[in-house]
């Protein structure tokens, strides 16, 4: 059987989905920014990708989600965020970082939900001086946004996980595997479950070896994989988002089943 390309993310919360995958002979892995995995899915360059959750309905709807498995949160996430230094209601513009698909989504509804705004959105990269300089806020998502001073920059750090679930009582999903069918066989659905269970046992691990010379960096990554990442597959929070993409037209209406993956 030849090597499942997988397209995984290259941020620190995705590490754990990915434990002791890269050496085994099954997954040819590889790592991106969640919209570029995305890219890669859509242009069948990988088999299986870590994608945007709001990317599964912008591709063909024939992939495949491997079940259970997730990056989501439910409560503060502390790695999306928004950055601004006036009243969120007197926002009119956004610099939306490049690097994400959902979480532009995600601003746009929480914006029009809470604040009652439709900004004009600026793409950028994630450097949060020259985002605020070209608007009045800045998305800024992944391992950025973790380790952002936000304090020290003087700005207000508008956490997007928490509003989420302030304003809708569910928790949100960023990402999952999804991929073409028939590429993923029962045998890799557990592997990849068996994957995350092991990262999820050895998070203080990863933080070390993710910033081995960087201790306070080793305490925010490890504080941040156990309390604020969640890696289980919430259905009834994707579905509010769905819908609620749906309603500003980000998407196209999606009421039916999600196809998964097959696991004995």
């Amino acid at each position: 059987m030849s090597p499942l390309r997988l397209g995984a993310v290259g941020y620190l919360n995705a590490r754990p989905l990915v434990y002791g995958l890269e050496g085994h002979s099954r997954f040819d892995v590889r790592y991106d920014v969640p919209s570029r995995c995305a890219e890669l899915l859509h242009g069948h360059e990988i088999d299986l990708g870590l994608i945007p959750s709001i990317e599964y309905l912008r591709g063909p709807r024939a992939y495949g989600i491997v079940p259970f498995l997730a990056i989501a949160s439910d409560g503060p996430v502390a790695s999306v965020a928004l950055y601004t230094r006036r009243e969120p209601k007197d926002i009119r513009s956004i610099a939306m970082d490049t690097s994400s698909r959902t979480s532009v989504a995600l601003t746009l509804i929480l914006a029009a939900r809470e604040w009652g705004l439709r900004p004009s959105v600026v793409d950028m990269r994630p450097e949060l001086e020259a985002m605020l300089g070209a608007a009045d806020a800045a998305l800024i998502i992944g391992d950025n946004a973790l380790f952002l001073d936000h304090r020290a920059a003087d700005v207000q750090k508008i956490d997007l996980g928490e509003l989420w679930t302030t304003s809708t009582g569910l928790p949100f999903v960023y990402a999952f595997w999804a991929g073409w069918p028939h590429a993923v066989t029962p045998t890799d659905v557990r592997t990849l479950i068996q994957a995350r269970d092991e990262g999820l046992a050895h998070v203080d691990d990863i933080a070390r070896q993710s910033f081995e010379s960087d201790p306070r960096r080793q305490e925010i990554a490890g504080r941040y994989l156990r309390d604020n990442i969640k890696y289980d597959f919430f259905e009834n929070g994707l579905r509010e988002f769905y819908s609620r993409a749906a309603e500003l037209q980000l998407i196209q209406p999606f009421e039916g089943e999600l196809r998964v993956y097959h696991v004995d």
